[in-house]
């Protein structure tokens, strides 16, 4: 893309001026990280012993 004023456009100008990926990206990218580390907990929990 290439602004004939100002020259070309850098592209993280271009990834912060797209509002509905920096939305996307704001949701699904928080949602995978708490997602993993909530596994990752549940599998460090140790297991219960067994009664005899």
């Amino acid at each position: 893309m290439v602004n004939r004023e100002e020259g070309p456009v850098p592209s993280w100008q271009v990834f912060y001026d797209n509002i509905w990926l920096l939305l996307i990206l704001g949701i699904v990218l928080p949602t995978l990280v708490y997602t993993v580390w909530g596994l990752i907990e549940v599998m460090m929990v140790p297991p219960l012993p067994v009664a005899p």
